[in-house]
């Protein structure tokens, strides 16, 4: 997937209405989120807030990273299967996917913080103790 896959998509004007609309009626974790991140405040990468991805809208994205940020409030207890088809057509377009509970972002934002970092940061190579390599007894 290319750069720049997400702002060549076509949006109909009703569902641009949309997500303007829903970037000025926030949820509090929303809120909560958003102003940790706006203005690249979170290590220089850009988020967009309700980011249109192929027909679904994205709490938040990150080209950058190709990262979707989903923070899930109480509606999403009955939606889970419809959350994994698209959550799965998301990965599909070699997109990462975070989900974070309202409560989680509430009360640790901090930690969720954190681990939003740390999805920037190349894989760890495993060390010899934990590849489970010794060295040589001579």
């Amino acid at each position: 997937m290319g750069s720049g896959l997400i702002r060549k998509q076509k949006i109909p004007p009703a569902l641009l209405v949309m997500s303007k609309s829903l970037r000025k009626a926030m949820t509090p974790a929303e809120r909560r989120f958003w102003n940790a991140v706006r203005g690249n405040r979170l290590g220089g990468l850009h988020f967009r807030r309700q980011q249109w991805v192929e027909g679904f809208l994205a709490d938040f994205y990150c080209e950058t990273l190709k990262l979707v940020i989903e923070l899930d409030g109480g509606v999403h207890e009955h939606q889970k299967g419809y959350d994994r088809l698209r959550d799965a057509a998301i990965r599909k377009l070699g997109l990462r996917v975070m989900r974070f509970g309202n409560d989680e972002v509430m009360d640790q934002l901090d930690r969720v913080i954190e681990k939003v970092k740390a999805s920037t940061l190349p894989p760890r190579s495993p060390s010899p103790v934990e590849r489970g390599v010794r060295g040589k007894v001579g």
